[in-house]
C-alpha cells in the first residue's frame, strides 16, 4: 500500500516536473542538455560484456568512491563502469577526472516506468549504491533482475533510523532487498539488523581514503605563487550566512595579522553574487576565482568554479567547514585535514560525527561558535604528521573494501 502511495505521489509531481526542471535550470541546479537523463533519455551507449554500477547522491558521496572506481577502471574483466549521480556538482567534479571507461549519467526518477526502462537499458552485472542511497522502485527490480544489490560506505543515523522505522513493514521489504552492506560505523550496523539486512559487515568510511583526482595547471600554479606572499584561512562548503561568519572573522584577524587572505568556498557557486554583494557591505576587497584578477589589496577570494577545493587546501593552513554552524550536519573535513590544515567547525556535526571524533582526538579539529573564537583558533602552520596517521588508516579501508568487493564484483555474490 504504502509502495502504491509512493508511486502515485510521484506521478503527481511528474505532471509538474517541466515546470520544476526549467526553475532548477534558471538557478543552475540542472544541466540544461543532460536533464533528460533523469527521465531516460540516455546519452551513452551501454556497449557489450560486464558492467558495474555505482550510484551515489551528490559529491561527497563520488568523491569517496573514487579511488574504489580507478581500481575497477583498470580491470580487464570489466567492460564498463557507470556512475549515477544526482546533482549538476557531481557531474561537474567527474567531468575532471580521466577514466578509461567509466562513464557518469544523471540517475534516474524513482518511478515503476523509470526504474524499468534505466535497468533495461545497462542491464548492470553489479549494483552498488553509497551511503544512505536507498529506493524503494529501483531496489525492487534490481532484486526482479536477479542483480546483485550491494550498499556500500553504509550509513545510517538515528534521525534517518527513526524515519524509516515509522514506516517498518514498508522499510523491512525494500532493506531486506540488499545482499550485502558494508558499514562505516558500528551505528549503522545496528539499525541495518534493525532494518532486516542479513549480510552486514564493517569496512571503515571511504573518506578516509586518500585520492589525487585532478591535475594543477600552469594558471593555477602562476596563482598559488602569489598566495604564498600572504597568510590564509579557507572556508569551505559554506551555506548561507557562513560567509559572513568567515568575512566577520577576517576582519578580526585583520587586526593583528598583515597580508591576510581570506578564501571562501561556498557550496554551491550560483550564490557567488549574492556572497560578493554581502561582503562588499561589510568594507572589504573581493574578487572571484573565475575573474583571474592579481591579489593586490585583496581581503576576500571567491572560488567560483566546480571541484577546484582541494587545490586550495593544498596550501591552507586552517580551514572552517561550514553546514556546521548553521544546522545543515557539518561537511566532509577530511580532504583538508589530509593536507596537515587545521580543522575548524560549528556545533552541528551530525553527518560527520564520527570522522570529528577521530579528527579531535588526533587534535586536529576545534569546535567554535562565533567570528571571535574562529580568529583566535586560526593558525599558519601545517602539521603533516598527523595528516600521515589518516593517510595510513585509509589505506587500511581501501585494502579491506576492494578484497571485500572483489568477491561480489568477480564472483557475483
Amino acid at each position: 500500500m504504502i509502495f502504491f502511495i509512493y508511486q502515485f505521489l510521484l506521478s503527481i509531481i511528474l505532471c509538474f516536473s517541466p515546470i520544476i526542471i526549467i526553475i532548477r535550470i534558471f538557478k543552475n541546479k540542472e544541466d540544461k542538455f543532460r536533464f533528460k537523463e533523469k527521465f531516460c533519455f540516455f546519452s551513452r551507449k551501454r556497449g557489450n560484456g560486464k558492467l558495474i554500477w555505482f550510484h551515489g547522491s551528490s559529491v561527497g558521496e563520488i568523491l569517496s568512491v573514487i579511488p574504489v572506481i580507478k581500481k575497477y577502471d583498470n580491470d580487464k574483466s570489466i567492460s564498463k563502469i557507470l556512475i549515477t549521480s544526482s546533482t549538476l556538482s557531481s557531474s561537474k567534479i567527474l567531468e575532471k577526472i580521466k577514466f578509461k571507461k567509466t562513464i557518469h549519467q544523471f540517475y534516474p526518477i524513482d518511478h515503476v516506468f523509470f526504474s524499468k526502462k534505466f535497468l533495461s537499458h545497462w542491464k548492470p552485472d553489479v549494483a552498488i549504491f553509497l551511503e544512505s542511497e536507498i529506493w524503494p522502485s529501483m531496489f525492487k527490480f534490481i532484486k526482479n533482475r536477479n542483480i546483485p544489490l550491494i550498499l556500500l560506505n553504509a550509513r545510517i543515523t538515528k534521525k534517518s533510523f527513526d524515519r524509516w522505522n515509522k514506516i517498518r513493514k514498508f522499510s523491512y521489504s525494500i532493506f531486506s532487498l540488499i545482499d550485502k552492506a558494508y558499514s562505516q560505523n558500528l551505528e549503522t550496523n545496528y539499525y541495518l539488523k534493525k532494518l532486516k539486512v542479513k549480510n552486514i559487515k564493517s569496512t571503515g568510511n571511504l573518506k578516509f581514503i586518500e585520492h589525487d583526482s585532478f591535475e594543477t595547471n600552469q594558471a593555477d600554479k602562476k596563482l598559488f605563487s602569489q598566495f604564498r606572499k600572504y597568510k590564509t584561512f579557507v572556508a569551505a562548503s559554506t551555506h548561507n550566512t557562513e560567509e559572513l561568519f568567515a568575512a566577520k572573522t577576517h576582519i578580526l584577524l585583520k587586526k593583528k595579522v598583515k597580508n591576510m587572505i581570506t578564501i571562501i568556498i561556498p557550496r554551491h557557486i550560483n550564490r557567488v553574487n549574492q556572497i560578493i554583494s554581502q561582503i562588499n557591505e561589510l568594507g572589504l576587497n573581493t574578487i572571484s576565482h573565475r575573474s583571474k584578477k592579481k591579489l593586490d589589496n585583496i581581503d576576500i577570494y571567491i572560488v567560483d568554479t566546480f571541484g577546484e577545493s582541494k587545490k586550495f587546501y593544498k596550501i591552507a593552513t586552517t580551514v572552517f567547514l561550514g553546514g556546521s554552524i548553521i544546522k545543515r550536519g557539518g561537511q566532509n573535513p577530511l580532504e583538508p585535514a589530509r593536507f596537515g590544515a587545521k580543522i575548524l567547525h560549528g556545533p552541528n556535526i551530525d553527518n560527520f560525527r564520527d570522522v570529528y571524533k577521530y579528527l579531535s582526538q588526533l587534535k586536529i579539529s576545534s569546535s567554535i561558535n562565533t567570528p571571535q573564537q574562529c580568529a583566535n583558533s586560526i593558525i599558519f602552520k601545517k602539521n603533516m604528521k598527523k595528516a600521515k596517521k589518516m593517510k595510513y588508516l585509509g589505506t587500511t579501508i581501501l585494502k579491506k573494501t576492494l578484497n571485500e568487493l572483489d568477491k561480489s564484483i568477480h564472483n557475483e555474490i
